[in-house]
């Protein structure tokens, strides 16, 4: 598995935590360890507590961060418990967060787990496998307008409506068990030119893994914690994978970086008025030519900081 995965914008966003050796750090998504492993051997003195849904993922890191040191804490929960866990540990707040948004390689290439649209598996998608619903539910059970809803709102795909149709039709049959007959499904659905311009099926998966592990709902509010955590001198780096994360990030990490609109242009304008944090990525930081080499996947990836100032 460490081979398979490559940690996305490693050096980049490593370098953007500004680590200190008694840094108390977060990883928000624990995945395969891969930032997890060059967080631990700069926090010599430090403590890392690492956030996971996925057991698999869990039980590889911890074998692969027990070669580095012992001052880790893995923790079994989505981020959206950061706070309410991180106080079980004592901890109120932090010197960094990092969120790698993406779907880790070896999630991908399971085809048991039943993300990846190349290869045939029953439906699922669940990050944490103890979650009741999967993408087996949603494909059979939702309604035509709330498939077209998640299609068309966390896929952004024009022919939305077209594949939700299609899908109902084709369950009034028989229900869909398979990630490669849902592909078959999205195709028969799409005009032929789109096809050959892209895989139809990449946006729809993608929606279908959004709604079934809430990412979008979540994220907002876990971008929020994590600020809440944060030392004064404190880091978060966020690395996202689409529009739709990029969007929200891009639009929180504005709004608590710029000087409130009721007293900016004034002069001098009152200490309380001014931001709690400064962006430290104007433009977002994405892959170089280089890294896109060796790791395609990459290609959507962004990274944003900010740094809490008081």
């Amino acid at each position: 598995m460490e081979n398979k995965h490559i940690s996305v914008l490693l050096a980049e966003s490593i370098e953007a935590l500004n680590l200190k050796s008694d840094s108390i750090v977060v990883d928000a998504t624990l995945g395969y360890a891969g930032h997890s492993s060059e967080i631990l051997k700069r926090i010599k003195r430090g403590h890392l507590f690492a956030f996971d849904q996925d057991l698999e993922a869990i039980h590889y890191s911890k074998n692969r961060l027990e070669k580095i040191g012992s001052n880790y804490t893995v923790i079994h929960a989505n981020f959206s418990y950061m706070t309410e866990e991180l106080k079980k540990q004592g901890i109120t707040k932090v010197n960094a967060i990092l969120f790698d948004l993406g779907v880790s390689s070896p999630q991908l290439d399971d085809k048991d787990r039943g993300f990846s649209y190349h290869q045939d598996a029953r439906l699922d998608m669940r990050m944490d496998r103890e979650n009741s619903l999967s993408a087996y539910e949603v494909v059979n059970t939702y309604s035509k307008s709330e498939l077209t809803r998640i299609f068309y709102q966390y896929g952004e795909d024009k022919f939305s409506k077209n594949i939700a149709s299609k899908i109902v039709s084709y369950r009034e049959r028989k229900p869909i068990e398979t990630t490669l007959e849902l592909v078959e499904i999205i195709k028969s659905a799409v005009p032929i030119k789109y096809r050959l311009e892209k895989h139809p099926a990449r946006q729809i998966f993608q929606a279908i893994r959004i709604e079934v592990n809430h990412e979008l709902e979540i994220l907002e509010d876990s971008i929020n914690q994590a600020m809440n955590l944060l030392e004064v001198g404190g880091v978060l780096a966020v690395i996202t994978f689409h529009s739709l994360e990029d969007k929200i990030i891009k639009k929180r990490f504005k709004e608590v970086t710029e000087i409130d609109a009721k007293v900016k242009g004034l002069p001098n304008v009152p200490k309380e008025y001014l931001p709690s944090f400064r962006m430290l990525t104007n433009k977002a930081i994405v892959p170089s030519s280089e890294e896109l080499e060796k790791n395609p996947r990459a290609r959507s990836s962004k990274l944003r900081v900010i740094e809490r100032i008081k």
